[in-house]
C-alpha cells in the first residue's frame, strides 16, 4: 500500500512537470520527488557564463542557499532567467548538495546592417528596429524587428516587401545581424470609390481626402500609397467637410481598403450617409454670469438665422465668446451650444448657454513626439498655460492651430486627471513631418519667355517655427535673386516679423523698350486683430530703380524717369480672409485695403491706395464648379509738389485683364508707343472653374470660362506734358500726344485650362477683346505659371 502511494505521488509530480515542459528545455534532467521534497541547495554554481557575473545569474533565481526547493521553484527560476533575454539556453541540475546552473549566453550584436534597401535609407530603418549594436541578440526581438521593417515599407506603399534576417557569427560570441530586404514593387491605389453620396460627386470628395489614386504622375508623389493613419484622417476630413456644408446628420458607415495581392493595388471604398442639409433656425444666447450683457455677446456670434449650418462657424463662435467672457473676468466660464433639429423644415436652432464652470486648473502640459520642433513652438499656440483655468474650447482651438502649422503629420491632445480633483494634465502628442523643400522649376510667360528658378525653403527653420526662403530665378529677359525670413512670434507675441531682400533685372523685350533693375528690401510686421481672419500688416520698403535706355528711342515721359531713383516708403494693409484654402480656395472671401506713403528720404514723394476683393463660392458642389468674383483698383498721386515717375504709376497686368498684352492698355505715347501708366486703375472679373469631364482626375486638369473688365487712366500731367531738354522736362508736348488718358473701359472674354502639375500650377488662357481702344495691344493666347518640385 505504501509502495502504491509512492507510485501515485511519482505519477502526479511527473504530470505537473509535464505541464511546464514547454518552458524547460528538453535536455534538463528532472529532479526527483524525493529530492524535491527534501532538496536543499548548500551551494549554487553557475557554469557557461563569460560576460555575465555569476552573482547576477544567481540573483535571478528563486532558489536560495540553505533553503528547501522543489520543481515549482526550478520552473520559476527557469522562466525568470529566460525572461531576461540574456540567455539562449539554461539548464538547472542537482549534483549532490550543489545546484548547478548551466547557461548559454545570447551572442552580442557586433553590427547591424541592411542590404537591398533603396527606397528607405539605413537611418530610417535603424529608427524602427529595436535591436541595437552592443546589445544581446534575442530571436524574439529579431522577429519583432522584421515586422517593424515590413510595417515601415507598408507605410511607404510597398506591400510586397520581404525581409530575411541573417546572423553571421564572429569571434568571442559576437554576431553581425543583416536584414536582407527585397523591397518589391510599389503598391498603389487603383481606385477610390464613394457609395451613398448624392450631394457631392466622387471627384469632389476625392479632392477632400488626402489619399490619391495612382496615375501617370504617381512617381512624383506619395499620397497614392495606402497608409492606415491617412485613411483615418480622411474620414475626419470627410466629416468636417459635410458638417461645414450643413449636413449635420452625416456619418461614415465604413471605410475599407482591399488589397488585390495579384495586381498589387488597393481599392479604397467609403460608404457614407449624407442626410439632409440644414440651415440655422432661431439663434439665442443665455447667461447666468453677472455683469455680462447678452446683447453685446450676440455680436460675437457668426451663426445667423437662415444661413447654411456650418460646424466651423459654431466652433469659432464658441472661441470668440470664451475669449470675450474671459477678458471680463470669468476664466472658468463654460459655453455649451444646445442644438434643436427641426427635421421637417431642415433647420437647427442654437442656444448658447454661458455659465460659471467648475474651478479646474491646468496642472501640467506634456508635449511628446517633438524630436525636432522646439517645445515652445508648440506651447505658444495655446491661449492657456500651466496654472490657468482649464477650458476645453481653448484646447480645441490650440489643436486646430497646431494642425494649421503643417509641421506635423498628426496632432492629438488628450487630458487626464491631475494630482487632485481640481487639476487636469494636458497631453500633446505630435508626429512630425518634413517641412523643408529644395526644388527647381521651369515655366513660361508670354511676356518674359522661359523662366527657371531654384528655391530652398524651410517652414520650420531649426525647429524654431521660422520661415526661410532663398530663390534664384532667370529667364530670357529676366533675372531675380530673393531672400525672405519670417519670425511668426516676434518677442514672444503673436506678431510676425518679415524681412526680405531682392534684386530683379528686366531687360528690353517686345513688351518694354528699356532695361529696368530694382534692388531693395523690406521689413514688415503682421498683427492679428481677429484670430487669423483679420490682420493688420505694417511694412517699410526701400528700393532703388535704375531705368536705362537700350538701343532705342524712348518717349519723353519715360525719358524723364531715366537713371537711378531711390524710394523709401512706409505702408499698411488690412486683410480679411475667410477662404477655406490659401492655395486652392473653393469657398470664402478675401479682401485687402492698403496704403503706402513714400517720402521718408529718397527721391520719390507719393501716396498710393489699393483695394482688392475676391469671393469664392461652389456653384454646383456636386460637380465641383466654383464661381469666382474679383474687384480691384487703386490710386496714386504725388505729394509735396513732387510729380510721379512713369515707373511709379500703375500699369496694366495681364492677369486681371486678359486678352491684352502686359502694359497693353492705358495712357500711351502716340509717337513711340511706350506705355506711360496711370494714376488710376480698376478691374472686375467673373470666372467659373470646373473639372474637364471625361479626363482622369489624377491628371489635375480643369477648365475655366471668364470675362474681364478694366482700365488704366489719368497719367501724371508732368509725364504727359514732358518734353526732354538737357535730361529734364522743359516744355509741353502738343495736344494728342498721349493716347487713352481718360477712363476708357476694356472688356474681354475667353476660356482657360489649368493644370495642377507636380511642377507647380500652370495655366493657359485664350481671350478675345470685346471692347478695346486706340493704341491697345491685344494678346489672344497667354500661358503662365511656374514651378517648384
Amino acid at each position: 500500500m505504501q509502495r502504491r502511494h509512492k507510485l501515485t505521488k511519482t505519477l502526479l509530480v511527473s504530470a505537473l512537470m509535464g505541464g511546464v515542459m514547454p518552458v524547460i528545455p528538453a535536455s534538463l534532467p528532472v529532479i526527483g520527488v524525493s529530492q524535491a521534497e527534501a532538496a536543499v541547495a548548500s551551494r549554487i554554481e553557475v557554469r557557461g557564463n563569460t560576460r555575465i557575473e555569476a552573482s547576477t545569474v544567481e540573483s535571478y533565481l528563486t532558489i536560495s542557499r540553505g533553503r528547501r526547493y522543489g520543481p515549482a521553484d526550478v520552473d520559476e527560476s527557469l522562466k525568470t532567467l529566460f525572461a531576461t533575454g540574456l540567455f539562449e539556453d539554461v539548464k538547472i541540475s542537482q549534483q549532490g548538495g550543489t545546484l548547478v546552473v548551466t547557461v548559454v549566453e545570447n551572442p552580442m550584436v557586433n553590427r547591424i546592417s541592411f542590404e537591398g534597401n533603396k527606397r528607405l535609407s539605413d537611418k530610417t530603418l535603424e529608427g524602427v528596429v529595436r535591436t541595437q549594436e552592443r546589445s544581446m541578440l534575442t530571436r524574439a526581438k529579431v522577429q519583432s524587428d522584421v515586422q517593424n521593417v515590413l510595417e515601415a515599407y507598408r507605410r511607404s506603399g510597398r506591400y510586397r516587401a520581404t525581409v530575411e534576417p541573417k546572423i553571421i557569427s564572429r569571434s568571442n560570441n559576437r554576431v553581425d545581424l543583416v536584414f536582407e530586404i527585397n523591397e518589391g514593387d510599389r503598391t498603389g491605389i487603383e481606385r477610390i470609390t464613394f457609395i451613398g453620396n448624392t450631394k457631392f460627386s466622387d471627384g469632389r470628395l476625392r479632392d477632400v481626402v488626402r489619399t490619391r489614386q495612382s496615375g501617370l504622375l504617381s512617381f512624383l508623389r506619395t499620397t497614392d500609397n495606402f497608409d492606415p493613419d491617412r485613411l483615418d484622417a480622411d474620414q475626419e476630413l470627410l466629416r468636417q467637410f459635410y458638417y461645414r456644408h450643413g449636413y449635420a446628420d452625416f456619418r461614415i458607415v465604413s471605410a475599407v481598403a482591399d488589397l488585390d495581392r495579384e495586381e498589387n493595388v488597393f481599392y479604397v471604398t467609403f460608404t457614407v450617409e449624407e442626410g439632409e442639409q440644414y440651415t440655422y433656425g432661431d439663434i439665442d444666447l443665455q447667461t447666468t454670469l453677472q455683469d455680462v450683457d447678452p446683447e453685446e455677446l450676440r455680436r460675437k456670434l457668426r451663426t445667423d438665422p437662415g444661413d447654411t449650418y456650418s460646424s466651423l462657424e459654431v466652433e469659432k463662435s464658441l472661441e470668440d465668446l470664451t475669449l470675450d467672457v474671459s477678458r471680463q473676468g470669468y476664466a472658468f466660464a463654460q459655453i455649451r451650444p444646445r442644438a434643436e433639429r427641426d427635421y421637417e423644415n431642415r433647420t437647427i436652432s442654437l442656444t448658447y448657454y454661458i455659465e460659471e464652470g467648475p474651478r479646474v486648473y491646468v496642472e501640467r502640459i506634456n508635449v511628446r513626439g517633438n524630436d525636432r520642433t522646439r517645445e515652445y513652438v508648440i506651447r505658444r499656440e495655446f491661449d492657456l498655460a500651466e496654472g490657468d483655468a482649464f477650458n476645453r474650447v481653448l484646447i480645441d482651438k490650440a489643436e486646430r492651430r497646431l494642425k494649421d502649422l503643417q509641421f506635423f503629420k498628426d496632432v492629438r491632445i488628450t487630458t487626464e486627471r491631475g494630482s487632485s480633483p481640481d487639476k487636469i494634465i494636458v497631453n500633446v502628442d505630435v508626429v512630425e513631418q518634413p517641412t523643408g523643400e529644395v526644388g527647381f522649376g521651369v515655366g513660361y510667360s508670354t511676356s518674359d519667355g522661359v523662366i527657371g528658378d531654384v528655391t530652398i525653403q524651410e517652414k520650420n527653420f531649426l525647429g524654431r517655427g521660422q520661415f526661410v526662403r532663398a530663390r534664384i530665378a532667370g529667364g530670357t529677359s529676366t533675372q531675380s535673386y530673393e531672400f525672405a525670413f519670417t519670425e511668426p512670434y516676434f518677442l514672444g507675441r503673436r506678431i510676425s516679423l518679415s524681412l526680405d531682400a531682392y534684386r530683379r533685372a528686366y531687360e528690353k523685350n517686345d513688351y518694354r523698350n528699356y532695361d529696368l533693375t530694382t534692388t531693395g528690401g523690406s521689413i514688415g510686421f503682421g498683427l492679428p486683430l481677429r484670430d487669423d481672419e483679420l490682420r493688420l500688416n505694417l511694412v517699410y520698403r526701400v528700393f532703388d530703380q535704375d531705368l536705362q535706355q537700350k538701343n532705342t528711342s524712348l518717349s519723353n515721359g519715360l525719358m524723364s524717369s531715366l537713371g537711378h531713383n531711390l524710394t523709401s516708403a512706409i505702408g499698411y494693409s488690412l486683410v480679411y480672409d475667410t477662404r477655406d484654402s490659401r492655395t486652392n480656395p473653393r469657398d470664402g472671401f478675401y479682401a485687402s485695403f492698403g496704403q503706402e506713403f513714400a517720402g521718408l528720404g529718397g527721391d520719390s514723394r507719393y501716396i498710393s491706395t489699393t483695394v482688392d476683393a475676391r469671393a469664392y463660392k461652389e456653384l454646383l458642389p456636386e460637380w465641383g464648379v466654383i464661381g469666382i468674383a474679383r474687384l480691384g483698383g487703386g490710386y496714386i498721386t504725388g505729394i509735396g509738389g513732387k510729380s510721379l515717375r512713369a515707373s511709379e504709376q500703375f500699369q496694366h497686368n495681364d492677369v486681371w485683364l486678359r486678352g491684352f498684352e502686359p502694359q497693353g492698355i492705358g495712357p500711351r505715347d502716340s509717337t513711340t508707343g511706350d506705355a506711360l501708366g496711370g494714376r488710376w486703375y480698376m478691374h472686375a472679373n467673373l470666372e467659373a472653374e470646373f473639372p474637364i469631364f471625361g479626363l482622369p482626375k489624377e491628371l489635375g486638369l480643369s477648365g475655366a470660362v471668364f470675362t474681364d473688365f478694366g482700365s488704366v487712366w489719368n497719367t501724371d500731367p508732368a509725364i504727359a506734358n514732358c518734353v526732354v531738354v538737357n535730361n529734364g522736362c522743359g516744355g509741353s508736348q502738343p495736344a494728342g500726344q498721349v493716347l487713352s488718358d481718360g477712363f476708357d473701359p476694356r472688356l474681354s472674354a475667353g476660356f482657360g485650362v489649368k493644370w495642377a502639375s507636380p511642377f507647380g500650377p500652370l495655366r493657359a488662357d485664350f481671350a478675345w477683346p470685346i471692347i478695346k481702344q486706340t493704341g491697345d495691344r491685344t494678346q489672344v493666347f497667354r500661358i503662365g505659371g511656374g514651378t517648384r518640385f
